[in-house]
């Protein structure tokens, strides 16, 4: 299995159609957060399809996909990365030396402006990064946390979310904390997110404190997110504390 394989594949169920509706979607013009980046066509379903019959492909190959200049290339590459990934963390099959290796080569991704899009850091994020981590020191996510790229920032963010999942709202509300004055759009929505998911998935008074606390400061877009599954009243007194 080489990545010529999966580009060869991705290039057999491209639209040109959808090549236009996904370079619109995701912000390609001049000055918006994905500006030049390019598209063949392939949904997100298809990209999935053909990242499946690629699990096992080695690392190097993986590594040549995250590369490519074409946004579903390196899609597919973050889709198998992840199944890497998961194999590595399995009980039967646990190899932490794999497991480092994998996330070395998303960080170097990452630092090098290949994870680049919301839907490539949300695909990926949570699920690399997040189970390496769950159990490890966190001092990486505050460093990504203060880096220029927006990219970074939301890696950062969107790794918490399997915290939250495992229970653990912690870092995330530090995260949410120290990135409140990011008025990137991608960020305050992250933030939102994320702040909303520890109310629902951890524990409603952690999201209440925060509240509390932060949203008269909170951006408009943030404020909004993070309040969406309160009560009508409660969502209400937050949003007017701006």
């Amino acid at each position: 299995m080489t990545a010529a394989a999966v580009r060869q594949a991705l290039a057999a169920v491209a639209d040109p159609a959808d090549a236009i509706h996904l370079r619109r979607f995701f912000k390609t013009g001049p000055g918006e957060y994905g500006e030049g980046d390019v598209f063949i066509g392939v949904r997100v379903p298809a990209t999935r399809a053909v990242a499946k019959q690629f699990a096992g492909l080695p690392l190097s190959e993986i590594d040549l996909l995250l590369d490519s200049p074409v946004h579903e290339h390196r899609l597919a590459g973050l889709v198998i990365l992840n199944a890497a990934m998961a194999a590595a963390m399995k009980p039967r099959t646990k190899d932490e030396a794999a497991q480092g290796r994998i996330v070395e080569l998303y960080l170097a991704a990452v630092r090098r402006g290949r994870v680049n899009n919301w839907d490539l850091v949300d695909v990926s994020a949570e699920h690399i990064l997040g189970p390496w981590l769950l159990n490890r020191p966190r001092e990486l996510l505050f460093h990504l946390a203060q880096g220029d790229s927006l990219w970074e920032r939301r890696v950062a963010l969107l790794t918490t979310f399997h915290f939250v999942k495992s229970g653990d709202a912690s870092t995330t509300l530090e995260l949410g904390e120290r990135l409140l004055g990011d008025r990137r759009d991608l960020i305050q929505k992250a933030v939102g997110w994320m702040l909303r998911e520890v109310g629902k998935r951890v524990d409603r008074e952690l999201l209440l404190g925060f509240l509390d606390t932060h949203a008269a400061e909170m951006g408009r877009t943030a404020l909004s997110y993070a309040t969406e599954q309160l009560e009508g009243e409660v969502r209400q007194r937050y949003r007017d504390l701006r």
